[in-house]
C-alpha cells in the first residue's frame, strides 16, 4: 500500500492580479463617495442660502406664497393636530377577529372618519360597526354600505362605516 501524503497546511499563493482589482475598485468607489459628498453638500448649502433668504425679516419672501399653498398648509396643520392617538385607541380597543381593515379616512373639517373593511360575513360588519359605536372616540357610528362579495368562495363583505370624530376635551 502506498502512503498518502496531505499537506493541509500548505498554502496556494494568491493571484497578485486580485489584489490590484480590488484596490482599483476600492479607490473608485471612495472617489465617486467624495464626488457626491461635495454635490449634496453644495445643494444643501444652496437650499439653506435660500431659506434664510426667504426668513430675512422685510425681505419678501413670503409674499411670494400663493393662497392655494397657504391652505394646503392650514389643511396639514389641522390634521396634524387631530387626536390621532384618540382614534387608534378606539379602533385598537375593538375586537377585530372577523373583521380586516382596509382603510381609514379621517376628514379634519368636519371631524369625520371612514372606515372600510372586510367582514367575515353580514353580521360581523354589523357588530363590529355596534363595538365602535360604544367608543368614547367616536359617535353618530353607523354602517353606511355593504355588499357582498360573490367573487370569493367565503361570501365575505365588503363594508364601510361613517363615524364623527368627537375632540378630546
Amino acid at each position: 500500500m502506498q502512503r498518502l501524503s496531505l499537506d493541509f497546511r500548505r498554502t496556494r499563493p494568491a493571484s497578485p492580479w486580485i489584489r490590484w482589482t480590488l484596490l482599483t475598485i476600492a479607490i473608485a468607489f471612495a472617489a465617486e463617495l467624495g464626488v457626491s459628498y461635495v454635490g449634496v453638500r453644495e445643494a444643501v448649502a444652496q437650499k439653506e442660502a435660500r431659506l434664510a433668504k426667504l426668513q430675512r425679516p422685510g425681505s419678501g419672501g413670503f409674499r411670494n406664497v400663493s393662497p392655494e399653498e397657504v391652505n394646503l398648509a392650514r389643511e396639514t396643520i389641522q390634521r396634524l393636530a387631530m387626536p390621532w392617538d384618540n382614534l387608534f385607541n378606539a379602533l385598537e380597543s375593538t375586537p377585530t377577529d372577523k373583521v380586516a381593515l382596509l382603510a381609514i379616512e379621517p376628514d379634519a373639517k368636519s371631524g369625520t372618519v371612514v372606515i372600510s373593511g372586510e367582514g367575515k360575513d353580514y353580521a360581523a360588519a354589523l357588530d363590529y360597526a355596534s363595538q365602535l359605536g360604544r367608543a368614547k372616540t367616536l359617535s353618530h357610528v353607523y354602517l353606511v354600505k355593504h355588499e357582498v362579495r360573490q367573487t370569493d368562495p367565503r361570501q365575505s363583505v365588503t363594508f364601510t362605516i361613517s363615524a364623527s370624530w368627537r375632540q378630546a376635551k
